[in-house]
């Protein structure tokens, strides 16, 4: 029988994402093991994953690319998931397409440098107000070296309305997040994720 994909999570939060994730692989609808678990800095989701028995590692600042090629190594990952990761991830070319993220918005709207979390949803929620946008939702893609590019392997939407707080925005898009992540990357594993670059 061959051994489930190993993923690799990095977080950097209220570990909500990787829980899901474990919740998923544990009712088997997502055939994956996450052995390792890297934060950014010691939070809620670092303690997540110790209380489930996973290696995790606490490491500040940026990852040298070097290192996290190692760690994939070591611990023979076959993705790196993004989840609520806040730092500007280096992908070294042994990477390459095998690091995926989640965005809180319909990518390339509300991206970019800075936009994340309430600041994403705050920004869809003045858009609203002005008429400018009816939906919001979320994207997996696949990473590059710049801040929410790359490849997109998948979108859900919601409606978003005018009188709409970034608090009830968020708690939509999370419940948008915890099926999109787990869809995404069972297309992945498959092989059956649109991650070509278009022609």
């Amino acid at each position: 029988m061959t051994p489930p994909p190993r993923l690799a999570v990095l977080l950097s939060g209220s570990g909500r994402t990787l829980a899901n994730l474990l919740t998923v692989i544990e009712r088997r609808e997502l055939d994956a093991a996450i052995p390792l678990v890297i934060a950014s800095r010691e939070c809620r989701g670092a303690d997540i994953a110790r209380e489930h028995h996973i290696t995790t590692l606490v490491i500040p600042g940026t990852i040298p690319a070097d290192r996290l090629v190692a760690l994939a190594h070591e611990h023979a990952i076959d993705l790196v998931v993004l989840a609520g990761y806040l730092k500007l991830l280096p992908i070294p070319p042994a990477l390459d397409r095998r690091v995926v993220n989640i965005h809180p918005a319909l990518l390339p709207a509300f991206g970019g440098p800075g936009m994340h979390g309430t600041k994403v949803h705050a920004a869809v929620a003045a858009a609203a107000r002005r008429g400018d946008i009816t939906h919001t939702g979320c994207t997996v893609h696949l990473c590059d070296s710049t801040y929410d590019t790359g490849p997109i392997i998948l979108q859900h939407s919601c409606p978003v309305f005018p009188d709409d707080t970034p608090e009830q925005i968020a708690a939509r898009v999370l419940e948008l997040e915890m099926q999109t992540y787990p869809e995404a990357l069972r297309l992945l594993i498959s092989g059956n994720a649109p991650t070509d670059p278009p022609e």
